[in-house]
């Protein structure tokens, strides 16, 4: 049964990463919106005259599909492994912890995206900590993807005996 769990809470990191792609596929303006306002630093006082800002839209165009990418990516490495994980699920411990590298993988691209994309370029380059608009709804719900993945990650590649 504990196996069952792991491979679910694995293809829940997959949905979320191929749901969110999806959906800044889908609302294309939102997702660029999104990002034109963090790299121009506009969302908070004296930011948009920062020499880091910017409003080019090949930089907003490129940093929307690396996100979108990273999600897809994380998406199906997570889904390639849970279904590795589920044709190994009835086999020996050795197996199964082997047939986990995928999603493991899935999930150090999620964590990567989401610590990298919105703590170190958003947070600390772009100075989104200084936002009263996406303080909250940005950076504390990466955190909280981020910190829910990384538990999962520990407790998926945990050996069972």
């Amino acid at each position: 049964m504990l196996r069952i769990v792991k491979i679910l809470l694995i293809a829940s990191i997959a949905l979320w990463g191929l749901l969110g792609a999806l959906e800044n596929i889908v609302d294309w303006g939102g997702t660029t919106g999104a990002v034109a306002a963090t790299v121009s630093m506009s969302t908070f006082e004296g930011g948009a005259e920062s020499w880091k800002a910017t409003s080019n839209g090949a930089v907003i165009t490129i940093v929307t599909l690396l996100i979108i990418a990273g999600k897809i990516t994380a998406g199906l490495f997570c889904t390639a492994g849970a279904w590795q994980m589920w044709t190994a699920r009835t086999g020996p411990a050795a197996a199964f912890q082997s047939a986990k590298t995928l999603a493991l993988t899935g999930c150090g691209v999620a964590i990567f995206l989401l610590f990298f994309g919105w703590i170190v370029a958003a947070e600390t380059w772009f100075e989104m900590w200084r936002s009263d608009i996406f303080r909250d709804i940005g950076l504390q719900s990466a955190f909280r993807y981020g910190g829910m993945i990384g538990v999962i990650a520990l407790f998926v590649g945990a050996r069972e005996d």
